[in-house]
């Protein structure tokens, strides 16, 4: 072969060879610092927890991670740039009712501001939600999907190793008056809610996204009008009413750390010796006001959280262990012997916590 195309083969190869080498580049990855503070037992240890275990924080700054799947490539540089938070939703062939519902609240640049923790919703949430296809979505009334949506976020960046460990702690969301109780057992297993983190940590401009397996749908009431709407529990709203200021100044206030309430049925009432709403009414409001601080959490904890032997303290300042089965969560009250309560209706969400339905009177001795 003549010598000058050996040359020109050899250069040739060479420099299809640095053209295929791969790029190299690297990204910092700076581990954020925790916002929330403890004060738990963790769930399930079988030990007490103090009161007020459920932080509350008004979030402070996540730090950057690793730019991830919400990122996009500079075209021509081969280097990772990141997205602002509704570029990156419109890239996720996952979270397209999520792009409509942002369109439709007219929320863009709520959205783009930057330094927010953003929980959401994937498709099938907003279908489970009660939102067949994204035309749905975009027919909804804007007020509604705005009210929605801003309960979805958090303003500060959340990255999820900057969430408490084993601690209902709650974050003010950008909806007034409504907050959201997270709820960690490890990097793979956060409940927000009633949902759960099914893709976290995705990086966008000065912000985080959270995908989510459930739509958070916001408060109307609070605690003491949630009860009174469901007729079920007439015999707990009496008692409340007849306990007086003691126990209506608890879950008539607003808190960050919220509250949470096992309220049990007329049935479970009348099982438990009330055999109509005038005996409530008849009954010493002290004795009423213990009975039913035994049944209140001073913060927001929903079903999902509860850990398997746990012992939990209550407003009254006694201890109910809660035991966790096949789904199932019951509690238990030291005066009930071994006839725990379930819960039947779990997870109904007030302005000022959440509150679970329970078949049983809890007795503190």
């Amino acid at each position: 072969m003549n010598h000058s195309i050996r040359t020109y083969l050899k250069q040739s190869t060479f420099v299809l060879l640095l053209a295929a080498s791969p790029l190299l580049f690297s990204c910092n990855d700076n581990t954020p610092d925790p916002t929330g503070g403890t004060g738990t037992t963790p769930p399930g240890s079988g030990t007490s927890t103090t009161p007020g275990s459920g932080t509350s924080t008004t979030p402070g700054s996540g730090t950057s991670t690793t730019p991830g799947s919400g990122t996009s490539t500079n075209p021509g540089s081969g280097t990772l740039v990141v997205v602002s938070t509704v570029e990156y939703i419109g890239q996720k062939n996952n979270l397209n009712f999520l792009q409509a519902a942002i369109d439709r609240a007219g929320l863009t640049s709520e959205f783009n501001k930057g330094n927010l923790t953003v929980f959401a919703p994937s498709d099938d949430a907003f279908k489970a939600a009660g939102y067949a296809s994204e035309a749905a979505v975009s027919a909804a009334p804007a007020a509604d999907i705005e009210r929605i949506l801003r309960y979805h976020i958090v303003n500060s960046r959340i990255d999820q190793s900057a969430i408490p460990t084993a601690v209902n702690t709650t974050y003010q969301t950008d909806l007034a008056d409504n907050q959201l109780s997270v709820y960690k057992v490890s990097m793979s297993d956060i409940s927000v809610n009633q949902a759960k983190i099914v893709e976290g940590d995705n990086p966008t401009t000065n912000s985080v996204v959270h995908i989510i397996n459930q739509v958070l749908m916001p408060a109307t009431v609070n605690l003491v009008a949630l009860a009174k709407n469901n007729a079920n529990l007439s015999f707990f709203s009496a008692a409340v009413d007849r306990a007086g200021s003691s126990v209506l100044d608890v879950l008539n206030k607003n808190t960050q750390n919220g509250y949470t309430v096992f309220a049990p049925t007329n049935d479970a009432f009348k099982a438990a010796g009330y055999a109509d709403e005038a005996a409530i009414k008849a009954a010493d409001p002290k004795v009423l006001a213990d009975l039913l601080l035994y049944h209140v959490l001073t913060y927001s904890a929903y079903s999902q959280t509860f850990q398997n032997g746990a012992t939990i303290v209550t407003a009254q300042g006694g201890s109910v262990q809660t035991n966790v089965s096949n789904g199932k969560v019951t509690i238990l009250g030291k005066g009930n012997g071994t006839n725990a309560a379930t819960i039947t209706q779990a997870d109904q969400v007030a302005s000022n916590g959440v509150l679970h339905v329970i078949d049983r009177v809890l007795l503190s001795k």
